[in-house]
């Protein structure tokens, strides 16, 4: 049975549910509300213990899981919603055993999937510019999975390539994802670093950032069944004989680009044009065979 250890990240859950973030110490108190407990009374007992405060107060005390700790941790950049964490390693097929590039690393929430998805025979290669970013992710990193050895967090700039190597030991990456508010000018070293058959996959908040990343990749000539998605997620609230949709979602947060490697793609060979000619612009007639649904005059 895991049972608690200094040094580790546990959450204490009231009787309403809500969780208190706290990194065991040995010898230290944590105190709420004015009631205390001491980090000794939590260490070496089992996960999901019930531990008493001075005052008599009941909490439980469990290991987060990645999407509770992802919630909690602390941050330098906004970090991915555990929806989109979900979704990502599965659209960007991230495999064990696989070699993924991720540029963007923020406060390490994305990395941890990956780096999960990937297992003990893969690696992450992380390129972060920013250095107290890279200093906040590295301690989340570690307090939830320990020392890493196949992550390699680098302070790069991966609007300026990706390295791969030279000659024979020039080696490509099986994914790409990235975590930036540029994606599309990392898209040409994607396409180089990138084996053939290889994913790529992004993430941006805003319509203009899906639009020009759509338009890199399509521009490329070498990616091919581009995707956009985005994920919504909704609770409910289930009561006895009260049973509705949650008065709050998390909607919106990201749209989701995904796109795969060819060594030559047949459907994009002709020159890529943003805008089609005035000419080629003709309104789209809606023709009574083309409508399934009711309630629409057809002229």
């Amino acid at each position: 049975m895991k049972t608690f250890q200094s040094g580790e990240r546990v959450h204490l859950i009231d009787k309403k549910e809500r969780p208190y973030a706290v990194t065991l110490k040995a010898g230290e108190i944590f105190q709420h509300s004015g009631d205390r407990i001491s980090h000794d009374d939590i260490i070496g007992q089992p996960d999901g213990t019930v531990v008493q405060f001075s005052n008599g107060k009941l909490m439980v005390a469990v290991h987060p899981t990645l999407a509770e700790y992802t919630l909690k941790m602390p941050r330098g950049a906004q970090v991915i919603y555990p929806k989109d964490l979900a979704v990502i390693p599965m659209w960007a097929d991230i495999y064990p055993g696989a070699r993924v590039f991720e540029a963007g690393v923020g406060s390490g929430a994305l990395t941890m999937a990956l780096l999960r998805a990937v297992g003990d025979r893969g690696c992450v290669v992380s390129y972060e510019m920013r250095e107290d970013f890279a200093a906040t992710a590295t301690k989340n990193i570690e307090r939830f999975m320990g020392k890493v050895p196949n992550h390699f967090l680098q302070i790069r700039n991966a609007y300026e390539g990706i390295e791969i190597g030279e000659g024979a030991s020039a080696w490509m990456f099986d994914r790409v994802v990235l975590d930036l508010p540029e994606p599309w000018r990392v898209v040409p070293h994607a396409a180089r670093a990138l084996r053939s058959g290889g994913l790529y996959l992004s993430y941006v908040p805003t319509v203009p950032q899906v639009m020009q990343t759509v338009q890199a990749l399509e521009q490329s000539r070498v990616f091919t069944m581009v995707q956009n998605f985005e994920t919504l997620l909704r609770t409910w609230n289930i009561k006895g004989r009260s049973v509705r949709p949650d008065h709050r979602m998390v909607a919106h947060s990201g749209f989701i680009t995904v796109a795969r490697k060819v060594e030559n793609n047949i459907w994009n060979s002709e020159p890529y044009n943003a805008i089609e000619p005035a000419s080629q612009q003709d309104d789209h007639v809606i023709k009574e065979d083309e409508y399934l649904g009711d309630g629409l005059d057809i002229p």
